[in-house]
């Protein structure tokens, strides 16, 4: 079974191609300098978004993980919004805590111990509830479950775990193209700088391809 569909390739090899500009180059490298934790979260909210995150992306263990937790740390501590918010859910720095906070008071109140605590099926059990909005303690303050579930937990978890050059590697992104630009936009088609997919029997051609990308 294939499971590295661009085998060889590195989007780290553009840092220094036409590919990337200064600013971009800085992007990245902060992305890949994210610590892996901040003060903004307590340490059980910390423990609980880490369990949150590795139901809602698992990793595989074959390479080093996205620190996919310190990066929705950052974006929170940095009160990075996205230009628009849910009427239902309180600003980014108050829902993150609010919610982190009424999920772990409900497994204890379910299970008797925290989230993080919990084995995966019963964590998968208790993410579903929240999704069906089934999760209405007065823990929550108002904050409907599914919409923090909806707006900043799938949203948030999703959107750092893509941002960042390990998952471009497994996509075959070729991250941000500034100044170069995407020119082949079509369907089935890439421009011959970008990642070039293995298919069954032609993983050696996609190896060849995808050591010279830059």
């Amino acid at each position: 079974m294939m499971t590295n569909r661009y085998p060889d390739y590195d989007v780290l090899r553009k840092r220094q191609g036409p590919s990337w500009n200064e600013p971009s180059r800085q992007v990245v490298d902060r992305r890949l300098a994210v610590p892996p934790e901040n003060h903004f979260f307590s340490v059980t909210q910390r423990r609980t978004l880490q369990a949150l995150c590795d139901r809602i992306v698992p990793q595989p263990t074959d390479r080093p993980p996205i620190p996919v937790a310190a990066l929705v740390q950052l974006k929170v501590a940095e009160g990075r919004g996205d230009g628009y918010r849910d009427v239902r859910l309180p600003p980014l720095q108050q829902a993150w805590p609010l919610g982190l906070d009424a999920l772990d008071s409900e497994a204890r109140q379910r299970h008797g111990h925290c989230f993080a605590e919990l084995a995966a099926a019963e964590q998968d059990a208790m993410i579903a509830a929240m999704q069906r909005d089934e999760l209405q303690s007065d823990a929550w303050r108002g904050l409907p479950a599914a919409a923090f579930f909806s707006h900043r937990v799938v949203h948030d978890i999703s959107a750092a775990y893509y941002s960042h050059p390990t998952a471009w590697n497994e996509l075959g992104f070729g991250g941000p193209a500034s100044p170069r630009g995407y020119v082949r936009l079509a369907e089935d088609s890439r421009d011959s700088w970008e990642a070039a997919e293995a298919h069954p029997g032609r993983e050696a051609t996609a190896r060849k391809l995808n050591r010279h990308v830059r």
